[in-house]
């Protein structure tokens, strides 16, 4: 794909995005755009079926909503409100750490910047940057595997690991994208440009994907 075209790829990607869902991450941080709340649920949705993320998020969400609130349950108590997600007592303990640490050393505030918040044990660039874009406001680039896939696919990028994909992307795609990107590749990646058999037959994008990598299509 010619870089001049990303203007014109993402518009067209968003407009075949009209057809499916808003991603669960993404609808519970509309809801509550609180940073804090933005960190814990997007921990839980780590290796969890978005369905499952929501519903553990509301029941969570519904018992408590700061630092100080988390720090105070029990495991146990933490536990029973998120289960069933993807390691739920590795979860229960890195969330109910992270909330100690920010009443201890940040006033109960979620720190702004990358190197801060992937300091805390278990957060990555994906989760900061989603932090930074959707609890703050601020600019960034999260790449989760949709992005860093498709990125890759269009030939847009020419990346091995979602991490080298953000720092490609912070170098070349225009800073009006970098909030959005997510939402907008990770809906299309989980509906028409999927990882294995993508629909190429339904993309809009005919023209300018360079389908590297892409084997079987339908």
């Amino acid at each position: 794909m010619r870089d001049d075209r990303i203007n014109d790829v993402l518009r067209a990607v968003k407009r075949e995005n009209r057809k499916w869902g808003t991603p669960v991450v993404e609808l519970l941080n509309e809801e509550t755009p609180d940073p804090f709340l933005v960190l814990i649920s997007c921990i839980l949705s780590l290796r969890t079926k978005d369905e499952t993320t929501e519903a553990a998020s509301r029941r969570l969400f519904a018992t408590v909503r700061t630092p100080a609130e988390l720090a105070r349950l029990t495991e146990k108590r933490i536990e029973k409100l998120i289960y069933p997600v993807g390691f739920y007592k590795n979860k229960t303990k890195q969330i109910r750490e992270i909330a100690k640490i920010l009443v201890r050393d940040h006033e109960s505030r979620v720190p702004e910047t990358i190197e801060e918040l992937t300091a805390f044990k278990g957060v990555g660039r994906k989760t900061a940057n989603l932090v930074m874009t959707t609890g703050h406001g601020l600019y960034g680039i999260c790449v989760d595997i949709h992005v860093h896939r498709i990125a890759n696919r269009w030939g847009y990028v020419a990346t091995k690991t979602p991490d080298e994909t953000e720092f490609a992307l912070r170098e070349k795609l225009p800073r009006h994208h970098w909030k959005k990107i997510n939402q907008a590749l990770v809906t299309f990646g989980q509906n028409v440009c999927k990882p294995v058999s993508p629909w190429c037959s339904r993309c809009p994008l005919d023209g300018d994907c360079a389908r590297i990598g892409v084997g079987k299509t339908r």
